[in-house]
């Protein structure tokens, strides 16, 4: 391709006037001396500047951000960049066109990867540009802004990136789409002959670009030979090692891991050409970049989430030298491990782990039998390969084996990602390819989804598989066989209390998981709360029917037992289950979910008096994962008469919070104050509200006053690192609390009473902003639910923001079998209860919960719902 000199010579030019958000007036045009094959001959290069804006309005530049498109796009890519930046955010930006495409000249030359980064130096140095400098860049812009980065360390200050690719492995075929333009006989036909290149590229957006900006993006490649340069671009993808760009692009990949000034990688993960691979390869030889996917967007990415404003952002913090590293826990705290115990157990033969989910006998593993399995598992996985920092997904059923594999896993280092079945099919697998593991233990059907959905890792299988199953589905080992390899117990350093040990995805119920980082120290301290505030000794027990707890028996050096119940189902254990469960391992604390509660009581009638006895012995009962009411709470006791019932307030960020018992809940329930009271906080942790303003942002301070309506701020010892690779996520979890320490906002809102007691009213997302103001939804849902004939209730709002009408979405307990309009005389009744104004009382037979706890009410998606039903569509289930 190299020799292909025939293209057709076309002189730059401006954009045409009138396309939407782009001023002409950032349009500017230069001719720079040529190098290499155009040494000799003079270029024009179209590019947008906005340094005359700027000096406009006497702002004082922090630097220039040099922006390079990909193909097929051009400079109108970054036009939401240029215009946004202003005089708290004073960064000239500087887009340009790449020579053959846009409006720059179309110099009828064949140019590769090596040229391309020689002719943007060649245009820095005509515009004399000096530092700092950041470049940003996406798609083949990417990879040529970095190789310009790579030759101009002096000027360099930080490199931000979108969807791009730096490294093609040999053994890995480009992407499909590609190889398909690529392809002998068909590049010209599906790149310069017809749109189609640019056709599909433009279809990637999510959601569609509106015709005006698609038509845009068309103008500069109307022609066929305008369009000449996005087939010499599709030419120049080094599909082979042999390819006269490879060599280039390997010594850009080269290069990228000895940038040391800041990085930012914003990414759209649902890119049919830039997977989530190279992300992960991005970020090994970027380590200290900040990372945020955009759920939802693509290969357009600037199209498809507000990138520049993240970018200017991450400039303010981390360029301007603003930023603040997030605080860790070091070992001179007192940080133990979490297998510490099993190490102390080493020795002990009595029972450690029951598991009663087997359908058959139970299975009992004692410590020493838990504690060689664990050395011996994590000895094979090192043998194997797997080093500190790689990411292990553990796709296993909660049980002896799953502790086992956590357990080896954190010993060496391994980071362990945990995504819960419950997330669903499509659910698990976007959180599985966010988290990118490098190992997938699993059993047959996980990895039999993993080879589905092309999860990423290597794959071990929990128990030994015929050949040509092992094969299809590319199963390399089995946990018999490293427990063989692991059999000298020889292991490597311990990880420090700073490094990373786990990635939990949250459930879900308020938008896509997220993966929350915990190091081992949070991990410790998590343990540690647990311990002290639920005074568990080594003859404690526990039983555990809320998956998240199952495996802290070992940690806490205590007996565990997991009752006989689908462990990702909460609603099949059974109260004679929790009665032999207690009896199996004479626990004397239960740990339950809230939606396990329901059914535990739905069966009371089943106990015998053997199973009655049992539940007697019980002192201590938590309810935790999700507010639980007074009277289910008070039911479950009636069962455990011996126990105080707690039900703590948490979340995957902080998994305890506060805590309250039962007489706890009982001595407010006159206070007069709404929402749920959860106690007030453990040991260790603070909580504040920030006020709402009147349109529902949390934007006042954060303070512990009383009586404050506003979002749940938490600090504790055990308080998650960070979220994963969401960058802009965690920023807005953490900021604006002028506190000192590590903060987490945590989406809830509600208010601390005098007492210091917190009351959730609900979440953020959910507050109803009325013509008065904002309005918790907790509040009047518990008024509707005070009427006999009410079992559970939701209110959401409809219409216009800052005047919206509420809306009650009840289940009633009679029940009905299709959705509808509750009769007048109940409605009635129930508008008289409470004194927020119902537009509407609509009857369900079931409210729309989350898939984890089946009992975190969708009010988000029944607002909607409510909307729908309300302007005449036929009344369907929400």
């Amino acid at each position: 391709m190299s020799s292909r000199n025939s293209l057709t010579v076309l002189a730059a030019s401006k954009p045409p006037a009138g396309l939407p958000e782009l001023d002409p007036a950032y349009s500017r045009l230069v001719t720079v001396p040529g190098n290499g094959i155009d040494a000799g001959s003079s270029r024009t290069w179209h590019f947008l500047d906005n340094a005359d804006e700027l000096a406009a309005r006497g702002v004082a530049r922090a630097g220039t951000i040099l922006a390079v498109h990909g193909n097929p796009t051009w400079s109108y890519l970054w036009r939401r960049l240029v215009s946004q930046t202003n005089e708290d955010r004073p960064w000239r930006v500087i887009a340009v066109d790449q020579l053959e495409m846009g409006f720059s000249e179309r110099t009828g030359l064949h140019r590769t990867l090596g040229q391309r980064i020689d002719d943007l130096s060649a245009f820095t140095a005509e515009l004399n540009l000096t530092g700092p400098i950041v470049t940003l860049g996406h798609d083949w812009g990417g990879v040529i802004s970095l190789g310009w980065a790579c030759r101009h360390r002096d000027e360099l200050a930080g490199v931000a990136l979108l969807n791009t690719a730096v490294h093609q492995p040999d053994d890995v075929p480009v992407p499909a789409p590609l190889r398909l333009a690529g392809a002998r006989g068909v590049l010209a036909t599906a790149t310069s002959k017809t749109s189609a290149f640019l056709d599909v590229t433009l279809s990637l957006a999510h959601p569609p670009l509106s015709p005006q900006v698609e038509a845009a993006y068309r103008v500069p490649y109307q022609q066929a030979v305008r369009r000449q340069g996005i087939e010499g671009f599709v030419a120049d993808i080094p599909a082979s090692a042999h390819h006269e760009s490879r060599a280039v692009l390997d010594d850009v990949a080269d290069g990228v891991t000895r940038l040391d000034v800041p990085a930012l990688l914003l990414w759209g993960p649902r890119d049919p050409i830039f997977s989530d691979r190279y992300l992960g390869d991005l970020i090994e030889r970027l380590p200290h970049a900040r990372v945020h996917r955009f759920e939802g967007a693509g290969h357009v990415l600037a199209e498809d989430a507000p990138y520049a404003d993240a970018v200017l952002d991450w400039l303010a913090e981390h360029v301007d030298g603003t930023a603040t590293e997030l605080e860790t826990v070091d070992a001179a705290s007192g940080f133990a491990p979490l297998w510490s115990r099993l190490d102390e157990h080493r020795d002990d033969r009595s029972l450690a782990v029951t598991d009663m989910t087997t359908g058959g006998e139970p299975l009992r593993v004692s410590w020493t039998q838990l504690s060689t399995r664990v050395r011996q598992l994590a000895s094979g996985l090192h043998h194997i390969g797997v080093r500190s920092g790689d990411r292990v997904s553990l796709l296993v059923q909660p049980g002896p084996t799953l502790t086992a594999a956590i357990y080896a896993c954190l010993r060496i280092g391994a980071v362990v990602v945990v995504a819960d079945a419950g997330l669903g099919v499509r659910g698990l697998s976007r959180a599985i390819r966010g988290a990118r593991p490098d190992v997938i233990i699993g059993d047959a059907r996980a990895l039999s989804a993993a080879r589905v959905f092309g999860w990423p890792g290597l794959r071990i299988s929990t128990a030994t598989l015929p050949r040509l199953s092992a094969s299809a589905l590319g199963v390399t080992h089995t946990l018999r066989e490293l427990l063989a390899l692991g059999a000298d117990e020889r292991l490597p350093d311990e990880p420090t209390a700073g490094d990373i040990a786990a990635v939990l995805f949250t459930s879900g119920s308020t938008g896509p998981a997220k993966g929350v980082v915990y190091t081992h120290a949070q991990l410790a301290a998590m343990r540690d709360v647990v311990a002290a505030h639920f005074d568990v000794t080594p003859e404690t027990g526990l039983v555990t029917g809320f998956a998240p707890f199952a495996l802290l028996g070992p940690a806490l050096g205590t007996r565990s037992v997991t009752p006989d119940m689908d462990i990702s189902s909460p609603r099949t254990l059974t109260a004679v289950a929790v009665a032999a469960a207690v009896r199996a391992s004479n626990a004397r604390i239960v740990f339950l979910s809230p939606a396990s509660i329901l059914n535990v009581v739905a069966t009371a009638d089943d106990l015998t008096a053997d199973d009655r006895a049992a539940l007697a012995t019980v002192r201590t009962f938590l309810s935790t994962g999700a507010p639980i009411s007074e009277q289910l709470l008070a039911s479950a006791a009636d069962l455990m008469p011996n126990a105080t019932p707690h039900t703590p307030y948490g979340m995957t960020e902080c998994l305890l919070v506060t805590d309250i018992t039962l007489d706890g809940i009982r001595a407010v329930q006159d206070a007069g104050d709404r929402g749920v009271c959860v106690g007030t906080p453990l040991a260790g942790n603070r909580v504040l509200v920030s006020s709402l303003d009147a349109d529902g942002n949390a934007t006042g301070a954060a303070s512990d006053d009383p009586g404050v309506l506003g979002e749940i701020v938490i600090s504790a010892p055990h308080l998650k690192q960070q979220y994963d690779r969401l960058w802009l996520t965690d920023r807005a979890a953490g900021r604006d609390v002028p506190e000192g320490g590590r903060w987490h906002r945590t989406g809830d809102i509600g208010h601390l009473d005098a007492e210091g007691r917190l009351w959730v009213e609900g979440r953020l997302q959910h507050t109803i902003v009325t013509g008065d103001g904002p309005v918790a939804p907790v509040g009047p849902e518990q008024d509707l639910e005070r009427n006999a004939e009410v079992r559970r209730a939701a209110v959401v709002g409809i219409g216009p923001e800052a005047l919206r009408q509420a809306v009650a979405v009840i289940e009633t307990r009679k029940g009905t079998r299709a959705p509808r309009f509750v009769g007048l005389d109940l409605a009635r009744r129930l508008r008289a209860s409470t004194t927020l104004p119902l537009v509407a009382v609509l009857e369900v037979s079931r409210l729309p919960t989350d898939i984890r706890h089946n009992s975190k009410i969708d009010r988000s998606r029944l607002s909607v719902w409510a909307e729908r039903m309300l302007s005449g569509e036929r009344l369907a289930a929400p």
